[in-house]
């Protein structure tokens, strides 16, 4: 393959890589990975790093950050999932980060004893508890449930900053589901959970008034947060022992690690360092995943056309779900067409240099949801292909 002036080194690198094989294809630059792993360790400080699966969707990976010091455990998505990486082994420390209304789930955990001792439920309502008594009946094997709180940051009534999760948000509240959860006979209360989304998850590295003013407001909901949680949890305490408080995300490892009612933080984006993360200003991780798409045709001299590309990440539509073209360097979406299901062109001086059957490298924007679009990561590591590991859509799996 010829490398012509204009195409990146570095793309140069991922091209030599996976020179044997035809893109669309996904990668992952181990000697990334292994940095941002390393970053995430050191921006914690001390206190464990539970991954969160639905950013990685990969075993391979999810093992290879798992086997490094500073990583405990798993916060996974579903419970179906929690169940699937228990069996193969990945971890036998589980968290499900949301609540479960899948029935054949419940059942297999309530019949699998070792299963049991390694997951851990979500709650945040009796009408949760009801639902599991309703699915297993009376008398059901005790299971292991976490409290999750509303860490959102509500400054006046009526204003509700943060993602919409649990009706829990005062200390009382907490106190009383807790109470309640300890009353039946069904479930043990062994943590407590905080997401606080609008610090973690809330890009603060926009320029001029936008990144201000959502620094202003991530300062003031960590400070409210801190001293809120460290309430819910103590009231919590007077209910029943706790083995975990989990709180964070990638994006507010200094804040939550600061928080001394906090005995482990949930992070996993940081590991892939998918394109939103180019807006956060406290941190800078390396990109890790990356995904090529091939040169079809040329519809102008500064335009190429790369066959699919659609791969649009969840949350509010915008501009900032699109993949973003990485390299070579100096290329941009259509705004006028984005990237689509069968096509997507590109633009920028880079285009003239590139030729029917070269490659275009892209970010996603999200970290985990690139997994859903290919069955293998290549994992490559200084212009070498390594090895090529199955996502969970590779091991035909799929937990929505």
């Amino acid at each position: 393959m010829s490398y012509r002036s204009g195409v990146n080194s570095e793309a140069a690198l991922y091209d030599l890589a996976t020179r044997d094989l035809d893109p669309p294809l996904a990668i992952v630059d181990l000697d990334a990975f292994d940095a941002n792993a390393d970053d995430l360790v050191r921006r914690a400080a001390g206190t464990p790093i539970r991954i969160a699966s639905k950013s990685v969707r990969c075993r391979a990976l999810l093992e290879r950050a798992l086997a490094k010091p500073g990583f405990a455990g798993l916060l996974c998505y579903t419970l179906a999932e929690a169940l699937w990486l228990f069996e193969q082994g990945t971890s036998d420390d589980l968290v499900v980060a949301y609540p479960t209304a899948d029935r054949a789930a419940l059942r297999a955990l309530a019949t699998d004893d070792t299963a049991r001792q390694a997951i851990t439920l979500m709650i945040d309502s009796t009408e949760q508890l009801d639902f599991v008594d309703a699915v297993l009946g009376a008398g059901h094997s005790k299971l292991r449930v976490c409290l999750e709180f509303d860490a959102s940051w509500r400054p006046v009534p009526g204003v509700h900053v943060g993602t919409r999760r649990s009706p829990v948000f005062t200390p009382r509240q907490a106190a009383k589901l807790a109470a309640e959860i300890e009353r039946r006979r069904g479930f043990r209360l062994v943590g407590v959970m905080g997401y606080e989304g609008q610090i973690a998850g809330l890009p603060d590295g926009d320029p001029g008034v936008p990144g201000a003013v959502v620094r202003w407001m991530q300062r003031r909901s960590a400070a409210e947060l801190a001293s809120r949680r460290a309430a819910v949890v103590a009231a919590v305490r007077t209910v029943t022992e706790l083995e975990f408080v989990n709180g964070g995300g990638t994006g507010s490892l200094e804040s939550t690690r600061a928080d001394s009612s906090v005995t482990e933080i949930a992070a996993g984006s940081g590991l892939l360092g998918p394109a939103l993360f180019s807006r956060y200003r406290r941190f800078s991780p390396r990109p890790a995943a990356l995904f090529a798409l091939p040169v079809v045709r040329r519809p102008a001299r500064r335009t190429v056309t790369l066959s699919a590309g659609g791969y649009v990440a969840s949350g509010q539509a915008g501009a900032s779900r699109l993949p973003t073209p990485y390299l070579p360097r100096g290329l941009r979406l259509l705004a006028v067409e984005g990237a689509g299901e069968v096509q997507t062109p590109v633009t920028g001086r880079a285009a003239r240099h590139l030729r029917v059957g070269d490659r275009v490298w892209f970010r996603h924007a999200k970290a985990g949801e690139l997994a859903e679009h290919f069955p293998h990561y290549h994992l490559v590591s200084g212009g070498r292909l390594v090895r090529t590991v199955p996502t969970y859509r590779g091991e035909g799996r799929f937990f929505g």
